[in-house]
Parts: C-alpha cells; sequence; structure tokens
C-alpha cells in the first residue's frame, strides 16, 4: 500500500480520486485521457473505465501499457488483476479488424479467422456479410459499410476503416493570411495539429473522427482549416440558423472563397452550393411523423467530398442513419463534450469516427487562449409558500418549483452589481421565469419566440455594448458567438445536463481584454432535487480541471457565504 497516492483503482473498473490529494490534478489529467468521470461525492471523484474510452485512447495512439503505467504511478493499492486483463485485452481489440476495399469494390473485412467465424455466428453481422469467404477476410457490400462497424463496435471489436473516401468535387479554396478586416490571420500550433490529426497526411485511416476542444478555441476555424487541406465542395451542419451565419461570416473573413460558393440550407433560404451550411432541424423537418425526411436529399445534392458535424454531440438520430450511409464521404466532428445525453456515443464512434484530438480546456486557459473561469454554486432557500408548494408537488413539478424559485431574482441583482461593467448573461430554461427575470433587470429577453432577425439584434447590440445584461434561453446554449460575456448566472437547466452544462460556460470562455477573467455562476434552490442536480450537471467541468465554491444565501444581507456542503458520510475518507 502507498498511502501517498491520489487514486484507489476497484475490480469494477471504477476509480477514486482524492480531490484534495497535492497530485490529483496531475492524476485527472491523465485520467481523462481514458476514463470518464460518473459522480463526486464530496472530495471523492469517481471514474469509470469503459470500453469506449479505452478505444478512444487507442485511437489517439494511447497503448494498454501507458494506460497502466499512468494507473500504477497515481494508485494507492496494486492495480487490481482483472482490471489490468481487461484494460490490456479491450485496448488490443482495436485494431484486431480492419476494413479495407477489394479490386473489385467490395469491403473486406481483415482479422484472425477464429475471430472472423465467431463474429459471423453473429446473426446480424451474418446478414451483413456477403457470400464467399477466405482465410482471414469476409466480404461484404460497400453499402452496409457503416452497419457493419455499428454491429462490431455493439459485440466489442471496433474495426479501423482503410477502405477510403472519394474525393469529391474538387474546389480551389485557400487560407487567407489576412481576413477581409486586415487582421493578420494564421493557425494557432493546437488548431494546425488538430488539423493534421483529422486528415492524418493522407492515410487511408485519416479523414474521419472527431475533434474536442471548448468553445472559444476555435473549432470553426479547426473545420475551415479541414475544408482548405482537402480542397473539395463540403457540407456543414450545425444546430441553428445563428450557426449557419457564424459560419458563413467566417468562411468569407478567412478563405478565399466568396459569396456564390457558399449556400445557406435552412428555413428561410434552400441554396446548394460548393460549400452549404444547414442545420440539424431542416433534415430532420418532416409534415407528419410518419412521413420522409424530405431534406435529406441534400446529402445526395453534391459529390460532397467533406461533411462537417458542427456540435456532433447533438446529431439527431435520423441523420445517423443517413451517415451510415455516407461512409465513403470524409466525416468531421466538432465539440465541446463527447457526452450525449441519449447514450449513443458509440454511434459517434462507429459513423462519424474516433476521438482524434483533445485539447484540455486548463491547457488552452494557462496559455491565455481561453478565459480564467471562476465557478461558483450559490444555494437559495425557497420562501415558506414555495417549500410548501414544492413539498406538496408530484417529482417532475418539484424540479420546475425549485427551478423558478422567486428569491433567484435578488441574488442576480447582487451578483450584477458585484460585477458592474462586465457584460453578462442571465440563462435560463423556464419562459414564464425569463420574462419575470427581464422586466426586474430591465434587461431584453431573447428566446425561441423571438423571429432570427430579431434576435440577431439583440446580439450585435449585446456584441456592441449597447446591452449590459441579456436574459436569454437554452437557445443560445448552442455556437453563439458573443465574445465579450464575462459573466453567466444560470437560474434554471435541464435536469442534470452535463452537456449544456459545458455548452453554457462555453458561451464566456473566449479570451476577454485585461486580466483575461470570467465568472460563471449557477443558482440552486436549497433542500431540493435541483441540487443533486446541480452536481451530475458540474461532472463535465470538475473532468476539465474547473472547482464549484459552493456558498450559501444569506436571506438578513442580502449576500452569500461559502459554506461546506460536503456530509461527513460523502467524504469515504482516503485512510480507510
Amino acid at each position: 500500500m502507498r498511502k501517498d497516492r491520489p487514486l484507489i483503482v476497484q475490480g469494477d473498473f471504477t476509480v477514486l480520486l482524492h480531490d484534495l490529494h497535492p497530485d490529483a490534478e496531475e492524476a485527472r489529467e491523465q485520467l481523462s485521457c481514458f476514463a470518464d468521470l460518473t459522480k463526486r461525492p464530496g472530495d471523492i471523484h469517481t471514474y469509470r473505465i469503459t470500453p469506449l474510452s479505452l478505444w478512444n485512447a487507442a485511437a489517439s495512439g494511447m497503448g494498454a501499457d501507458q494506460i497502466l503505467e499512468a494507473l500504477g504511478a497515481h494508485s494507492r493499492y496494486e492495480l487490481p488483476v482483472k482490471v489490468t486483463s481487461g484494460i490490456r485485452m479491450l485496448t488490443e481489440r482495436y485494431g484486431k479488424l480492419t476494413l479495407d476495399r477489394s479490386e473489385e469494390g467490395d469491403l473486406v473485412l481483415c482479422g484472425d479467422e477464429t475471430l472472423l467465424g465467431n463474429l459471423a455466428e453473429d446473426a446480424t453481422i451474418s446478414a451483413l456479410l456477403t457470400a464467399g469467404a477466405e482465410t482471414g477476410q469476409r466480404h461484404a457490400s460497400p453499402e452496409n459499410r457503416g452497419s457493419l462497424k455499428q454491429e462490431l463496435v455493439r459485440l466489442g471489436y471496433p474495426v479501423i476503416d482503410l477502405a477510403g473516401y472519394r474525393h469529391g468535387e474538387t474546389l480551389p479554396v485557400q487560407l487567407r493570411q489576412q481576413t477581409l478586416g486586415g487582421r493578420g490571420f494564421q493557425l494557432r500550433d493546437y488548431q494546425k495539429l488538430a488539423v493534421d490529426l483529422f486528415y492524418r497526411e493522407g492515410r487511408e485511416d485519416g479523414g474521419s473522427g472527431v475533434l474536442v476542444l471548448p468553445c472559444g478555441a476555435g473549432k470553426t476555424v479547426i473545420g475551415i482549416a479541414a475544408l482548405a487541406s482537402l480542397g473539395c465542395d463540403t457540407l456543414i451542419l450545425t444546430s441553428n440558423v445563428t450557426s449557419v451565419r457564424q459560419w458563413k461570416t467566417e468562411l468569407l473573413d478567412k478563405t478565399t472563397l466568396d459569396d456564390s460558393d457558399i449556400g445557406e440550407y435552412a428555413a428561410s433560404s434552400k441554396q446548394v452550393r460548393p460549400v452549404t451550411i444547414a442545420t440539424y432541424q431542416i433534415l430532420t423537418a418532416r409534415r407528419q411523423k410518419d412521413d420522409e425526411f424530405t431534406h435529406m436529399k441534400l446529402f445526395q445534392e453534391r459529390n460532397w467530398g467533406l461533411i462537417i458535424y458542427d456540435e456532433v454531440h447533438l446529431l439527431p438520430a435520423p441523420v445517423f442513419r443517413m451517415t451510415a450511409e455516407l461512409q465513403a464521404t470524409r466525416r468531421l466532428g466538432l465539440t465541446a463534450t463527447l457526452v450525449r445525453e441519449d447514450g449513443r456515443e458509440k454511434d459517434v464512434f462507429s459513423l462519424i469516427g474516433p476521438k482524434r484530438f483533445d485539447m484540455p480546456w486548463k491547457t488552452l486557459e494557462s496559455r491565455q487562449w481561453i478565459a480564467t473561469v471562476h465557478c461558483a454554486e450559490i444555494r437559495i432557500p425557497l420562501s415558506a409558500p414555495e417549500k410548501q408548494e414544492y413539498e406538496a408537488a408530484e417529482a417532475k413539478s418539484k424540479f420546475r418549483i425549485a427551478g423558478e424559485n422567486g428569491r433567484k431574482i435578488d441574488a442576480v441583482r447582487t451578483l450584477l452589481t458585484k460585477h458592474e461593467g462586465k457584460p453578462a448573461l442571465v440563462i435560463g430554461q423556464y419562459l414564464q421565469q425569463l420574462h419575470a427575470m427581464g422586466e426586474a433587470l430591465q434587461a431584453p429577453v431573447l428566446t425561441g419566440e423571438l423571429p432570427h432577425a430579431e434576435r440577431e439584434k439583440l446580439y450585435d447590440l449585446f456584441k456592441e455594448g449597447a446591452i449590459p445584461v441579456l436574459v436569454v434561453s437554452k437557445v443560445a446554449n448552442f455556437a453563439v458567438d458573443l465574445p465579450d460575456a464575462a459573466v453567466a448566472i444560470q437560474v434554471s437547466g435541464s435536469y442534470g445536463s452535463r452537456q449544456e452544462e459545458a455548452q453554457r460556460i462555453g458561451r464566456i470562455l473566449r479570451p476577454k481584454p485585461g486580466d483575461n477573467n470570467a465568472w460563471f455562476y449557477t443558482l440552486v434552490s436549497q433542500d431540493t432535487k435541483e441540487v443533486d442536480f446541480a452536481h451530475k450537471r458540474q461532472l463535465f467541468l470538475l473532468e476539465q480541471g474547473y472547482h464549484y465554491e459552493v456558498s450559501d444565501w444569506r436571506l438578513d444581507k442580502n449576500k452569500w457565504k461559502r459554506e461546506s456542503y460536503v456530509q461527513w458520510d460523502e467524504r469515504r475518507k482516503i485512510n480507510e
């Protein structure tokens, strides 16, 4: 036993990290490469090693020896044999199977003959294979490429896809050295590395995968650089109309493309051009539940050589199904988090590609590429009538009552006074609450009720400094560029959504003039379910190295004081 180490590795592939240990940051940084944070009771944070987390690590070049060395260096006890052997087995499964293409154009699944024979006994796999087989090989039709990869991942055998890609229609495009605004432009070193790791020097296993970077790190710029390096017609899919226009602005500003090369494919415009930018919403729109998705034809409108999936964690199920049929087209996923609320991370892995690059948020912060963010959770008691209503309500209604706690308005006022002069966003889930906030603060309210033109006007006024405080709904979660926002106060949210937590903090991550500081506040109702959900939401940011200061709101003095809310039975003392 080595009492001076911060980790306890358990036989069920969970890892306990003592967050107060002096080596916790170093251990967390290594753990995040091959394990997922699942809960955080007090000072003990729990990670879980999964097949997918190991395969993503393997895809990025991390082998079993390196993973075991990282665990062993920080573990208090000897690693369980079950964990050691399991990590070796699962990590080494990545690469046991490859998918290639025969001279006749068929897909060829290659691997150990015994393994191939066993896999072929699965009815679903067998249905995807064609007649005839050679030792160490099985054949399949090209149209089954995506489905075969999905099913192999389901069975625990990720395949390395070497079947290649079509180039698509050639598009003459280069990155500018000077933007249209007259500023010098070149890729940052990590942006260039991300593009290189995606493209992999034109190798057959390059051209598909996911790049994970925080908001403000320039994911759009990386996508544009990938487009320019491939020089082909490109379809860009993103989350909303605001993002469509931001992509177009960036393309015009930083590449040699002109307006006639770029099409917007959304509700009010259906332009198909060499570079076309569409929303997920338009692709999945249909009149009746059983109707066809009429706009899915966009995938066949041109000979696309690259499809960029912006905010890939939001990719809807119908687009997954279409993507399974487009495996001969290069695919790039961009996201701040691989966490999906629907649990379909394996589909992202098999259909878009493995994680190729993951830039730690704290690394970018240390280099001042993103702001230094101070996170705080403030717990506010319900009023007596609200508490009575809460206790009598059904489970689903309890969360809304807690979220709409009327006392949060006073807390927001105090926080805005504390940060007077800093551009601030008040973010929430419930329209009635947001309109009440807007009225109390004398601030405009931006929700999905507003037409896109009015939303754009409010965004522009906020950027110009004409609006110091903007109250926003979840429409501002996604791909909205508000570079000057320095304070974000979330007053309610979507239950325990880690994904939403990452998106909301992303609104304030862009570098700030002067001290480069930003503040992220979460207001929760004391002694309610909202506290439990807040813990779940914060997991992603804790994994990135952020810490939340938990505070108690003082009604008598209209301010907060710092308190410790870690219960002794939660601490699970590290010395036991």
